[in-house]
């Protein structure tokens, strides 16, 4: 309503501007003293003795300045004057004042030049001048626009019917679409299933649509993630009670030695599936943090020289492809959980002896971390699955959670980037490389 009532207050000042300008060009083409002083030369030239057109002109200038204070919507009286042969002032209706037509009505050129319309005709005997005041703008706007007013005023019901049944009408799918999401339940997360005829809420549907189809999938993971980290925890925890039990019941110091052995590999798994699920839940919940610009390089060798006692137990080869310094824009924690995950996916799977080639390097605008082995590889197959969560492929004995290479893709994807699989070491084993984009140039 307050957009149509600007409507029409700009419609009303643009028929304002019409009507000004045509009343404007008008008055000057054809105005009313030419049309008064045309008929009044008409019936002045049958008159023959002077005094009988003196009174003529007297009352005719009588008559119209009553009719004009009559209708109180004009300004001035008319001024009439009548002049003989030799140019002798006969008659003057600007009685109040005592002075001529040709004082009121200055030359053209001088100020106040365009404030009357004149009318001026001279016949054998005697010659004719009428002037008429021009109103004012102020005066002359008013008029118009308080004339247009009734029109409009008529004129919007007509708009506003229309109008208001239009807007009910097209808005009534917006009132269905909001009472059937209000109707549906607190965890109903299924689809509207509405189809709105209007093309404008085509865009809105569907936007709901995709939120409650990403709701649903959030809700499918978590689901499964607590059910399979119920599942997982399960093991250790029976064999964590289980060794308990037979270290109390021990007959002798080597079957306690044993259980205790075992007994301490299982704490150990559960508490590294434990720390795997609070950092997978801290990545999936958290926004992303705050990138800093770190040596990336440094970052790497320091996480490498953390596991070089499990490397050399394990007599395996590790080395390392990186610059001096590579100083990078990243979000340190969800990069160091990257190559924490990836070396220790790799001092898993690698068999003792094995070689694992780091590398770290800078393309373009991305930083590239790679993990290269030459194990046992990954089966066609299964490739497809590995970054899912708590999958863990066929075909080995190798203790583990299935968490790390899903972790590494979400930390990735916090940071920007993506991880893909690599061909492996002298074709053989695996690898997976990281690409990371800075969110800053490099510094270099």
């Amino acid at each position: 309503m307050a957009a149509l009532g600007m409507a029409f207050l700009l419609v009303w000042c643009m028929l304002l501007g019409y009507e000004y300008i045509q009343f404007q060009q008008d008055a000057d083409q054809n105005s009313g003293v030419q049309k008064v002083g045309t008929a009044l030369y008409a019936a002045l030239a049958r008159l023959e003795r002077p005094d009988q057109v003196q009174t003529a002109v007297a009352t005719t200038a009588i008559w119209l300045n009553q009719v004009r204070h009559d209708a109180n919507k004009l300004p001035d009286d008319l001024v009439f004057e009548l002049r003989d042969r030799k140019g002798h002032l006969v008659y003057s209706s600007n009685t109040a004042v005592s002075r001529p037509l040709a004082a009121l009505v200055p030359a053209a050129g001088q100020a106040g030049a365009a404030a009357y319309w004149i009318y001026q005709r001279d016949a054998a005997d005697w010659s004719l001048r009428i002037a008429e005041p021009k109103p004012r703008r102020s005066a002359t706007l008013g008029g118009l626009g308080r004339g247009l007013i009734p029109y409009l005023l008529i004129s919007l019901p007509c708009v506003v019917l229309p109008l208001w049944l239009a807007v009910h009408q097209g808005l009534r799918p917006l009132r269905l679409l909001a009472e059937r999401i209000a109707a549906r339940q607190r965890d109903d997360l299924s689809p509207i299933g509405m189809d709105p005829k209007y093309r404008e809420l085509r865009p809105l549907v569907a936007a709901f649509e995709e939120l409650l189809a990403r709701l649903r999938s959030k809700a499918q993971r978590e689901r499964a993630f607590i059910q399979d980290a119920a599942h997982e925890l399960r093991t250790p925890m029976a064999v964590i009670s289980t060794q308990a039990h037979v270290i109390a019941r021990a007959a002798n110091p080597a079957e306690r030695q044993r259980a205790q052995d075992n007994l301490n590999l299982a704490i150990a798994r559960a508490s590294h599936l434990t720390r795997q699920l609070l950092e997978l839940a801290t990545l999936d919940d958290m926004e992303p943090g705050k990138c800093e610009t770190v040596d990336a390089a440094d970052v790497v060798r320091q996480l490498l020289a953390q596991q070089m006692p499990n490397v050399l137990a394990r007599r395996m080869d590790l080395s390392l492809d990186a610059p001096d310094t590579l100083n990078w824009s990243v979000e340190v924690a969800a990069f160091q959980s990257i190559v924490t995950n990836l070396l220790d996916n790799s001092l898993r799977y690698v068999p003792v002896g094995g070689c694992v080639l780091v590398r770290l390097r800078n393309e373009d605008t991305a930083l590239i971390l790679s993990f290269s082995d030459d194990g046992p590889g990954i089966p066609e197959d299964q490739r497809e699955h590995i970054f899912e969560r708590f999958y863990r492929g066929r075909g080995h004995d190798t203790p583990g959670s299935g968490l790390g290479l899903a972790i590494v893709r979400q930390a990735a994807a916090r940071a920007g980037g993506s991880v893909r699989m690599i061909p492996g070491l002298r074709g053989m084993g695996c690898g997976f490389e990281v690409r990371l984009r800075s969110f800053r140039q490099a510094v270099t």
